[in-house]
């Protein structure tokens, strides 16, 4: 049992640094915040579909990713919650792996536009958020992410061997 939970932790530490990695490497090209961003550390929320600790994983490297590019409370708050939210619906999800993309796309398009909007008072219209940032996450999720998926699938076994 200790070794479980011992192994759930590590995962869940692992794609935690791993998430935030990412996001500060991207943070680089002006790709983590902002209007027109595409994270490809949200490749990562496929993970739930293997294991469980990719949930509070990927939650804790958004929180930590947002604290460490500067990002506002609002974002920080709100960000790493609606990464949670797409995590968590991912991982019921995880039985259906062909959906396995769509919690976080729609989470972070329903909820990243309105942080932008209020938070960093872009001037940009809702309705354009809303594409922009649904687009970032098509393409950071929906795209990367499939591919990630489906990469993992034939390793899942050894690499999740406690979960999958």
């Amino acid at each position: 049992m200790k070794h479980f939970k011992l192994s759930l932790l590590t995962q869940g530490a692992l794609i935690a640094a791993l998430y935030t990695a990412l996001t500060y490497l991207i943070n680089y090209f002006g790709l983590a915040n902002g209007a027109i961003q595409v994270r490809i550390s949200e490749a990562l929320t496929v993970l739930p579909v293997f294991t469980p600790s990719a949930v509070p994983g990927l939650f804790i490297g958004c929180l930590l990713s947002n604290l460490l590019i500067g990002a506002s409370i609002w974002d920080i708050v709100f960000g790493s919650l609606a990464s949670f939210i797409g995590a968590l619906f991912t991982y019921f999800l995880r039985n259906h792996e062909k959906w396995a993309a769509l919690p976080p796309i729609l989470s972070n398009t329903l909820i990243i536009p309105f942080v932008l909007k209020f938070a960093y008072g872009l001037p940009d219209t809702l309705p354009y958020l809303f594409l922009t940032v649904g687009l970032g996450e098509i393409i950071s999720c929906g795209v990367f992410g499939t591919i990630l998926l489906y990469a993992l699938k034939p390793r899942a076994k050894q690499l999740f061997p406690n979960n999958y």
